[in-house]
């Protein structure tokens, strides 16, 4: 495993003040979010994230609205100071540095880091390592411990890895957007950009492997991910393939196919999520609604006739909650431990005290306007006894951390900081 620093007391709580990844030195290649969720992600368990940006062109991010500044959150750009809050988010407790890759002395400055360093994240196309001269081949000839990380659309082989891909598109492809929406609706993405966020996670998790396989090996590796096989590998543990057989369309919207009821249900208020799992939650949501006469019932103590006759037994459910309001009704499930939940809007998610117990969202910081409020980001998800999770800075300004890695990691004197900067290399 990762050896603690020598100043490291590990019987005590938060293992010597507990940075999991103390020690570990990131360079971050990626752009937008699949590549910047596993920095981002990696630098909350301690690791020392360097962003390497192009001198001329930036982060995209940066620039993008919607932002955050003096006036607050809007679409416009009213003032220098308003920057990005993709890039705000993204960037917390790295460090920036520009450097033009294309340059025969910036790959150079590239190499010299790598041979300082434990991983390289990027989410190139497929091929552009190879224009630039930093496949992993060249870095693993410079640093055999180095592990990179590439996360593309469809992987680093077969016959479509040459294709370029966002979220949509990864979607689509992999046969997600068929199995979200409605039964008789189009086929549809999710909210968020998911397949992102996940390829992110899954190269984090990957990256941790790789640096714990280090430590028995000495030897560091490739980790090919692709976004649309981590999306493909979490959707078919349902048996999606079987539906065509079943009779079922590949759209349920909210409901499942093992479970009945198992779908959302409008209040006077708003909405409620109920699922009965289990024969006995089905058993504990009858008698809630009153309709304890139906456990002499056969088919509505079938499952599977449930299952088949989904809208009759919905009907059932939604006339129970049509008529309460929502804390009413998840007060009395509740209260015999029916899975159910309220339909939160965003700004409820903000304010509920569990995620505020959770410390689970943060006030967005601009370090040009940072008094500026009115955007929140997400705290690193998981909890550790012996261990500290945080992004201990906010996003720096671009090139902010130029000095610090090209002086004091390459150990550049003043002079040639200068000329490479005059010339565009940095």
């Amino acid at each position: 495993m990762l050896k603690p620093s020598p100043d490291q007391d590990d019987t005590t709580p938060q293992a010597a003040q507990g940075r999991i990844l103390s020690g570990v030195r990131v360079l971050d290649l990626s752009r937008f979010l699949s590549g910047p969720q596993t920095t981002l992600f990696l630098a909350a368990l301690g690791a020392e994230v360097i962003r390497i940006d192009d001198p001329a062109k930036g982060d995209p991010t940066f620039d993008a609205p919607p932002y955050l500044g003096t006036a607050g959150v809007s679409f416009k750009r009213a003032a220098p100071e308003d920057v990005g809050i993709a890039y705000l988010k993204r960037s917390r407790g790295k460090k920036s540095a520009s450097l033009d890759l294309k340059s025969k002395e910036g790959r150079e400055l590239f190499l010299r880091l790598v041979e300082k360093a434990d991983v390289v994240v990027e989410n190139f196309r497929v091929g552009v390592t190879e224009r630039l001269g930093i496949t992993y081949e060249t870095l693993k000839a410079r640093n055999p411990r180095i592990i990179h990380c590439a996360i593309t659309g469809y992987g680093s082989t077969g016959p479509e890895r040459h294709r370029k891909a966002f979220d949509l598109m990864v979607q689509a492809a992999s046969g997600f957007m068929s199995i979200t929406g409605a039964p008789d609706g189009a086929p549809s993405k999710t909210g968020s950009p998911l397949s992102d966020g996940i390829a992110g996670t899954f190269a984090f998790a990957s990256v941790l492997g790789a640096l714990y396989q280090r430590e028995r090996t000495g030897a560091g590796q490739f980790i090919d991910v692709s976004m649309t096989d981590c999306l493909v590998s979490l959707m078919f543990d349902e048996p999606f393939d079987c539906y065509g057989t079943l009779g079922l369309p590949l759209r349920q919207g909210n409901r499942i196919t093992r479970f009945s009821p198992f779908n959302t249900y409008p209040t006077r208020d708003g909405m409620v999520a109920i699922g009965a799992g289990t024969e006995e939650d089905w058993r504990a949501l009858l008698a809630v609604m009153g309709r304890d006469d139906l456990l002499q019932c056969p088919d509505h103590m079938s499952r599977g006739w449930r299952i088949a006759n989904n809208d009759r037994v919905d009907a059932m459910v939604r006339a129970w909650t049509e008529a309460r309001d929502t804390a009413e009704a998840v007060a009395a499930l509740d209260a015999r431990e029916i899975p159910c939940g309220p339909i939160r809007r965003i700004d409820e998610v903000a304010s509920w005290p569990h995620m505020i117990a959770r410390r689970m969202l943060e006030p967005l910081v601009n370090p040009l306007a940072p008094q500026a409020g009115g955007a929140v980001a997400p705290a690193f998800p998981v909890k550790f006894s012996q261990a500290e999770t945080s992004y201990t800075e906010q996003a720096p300004l671009p090139r902010f951390h130029n000095s610090e890695v090209f002086a004091d990691i390459l150990g550049l004197p003043p002079e040639e900081l200068a000329r490479l900067s005059q010339a565009g290399v940095i």
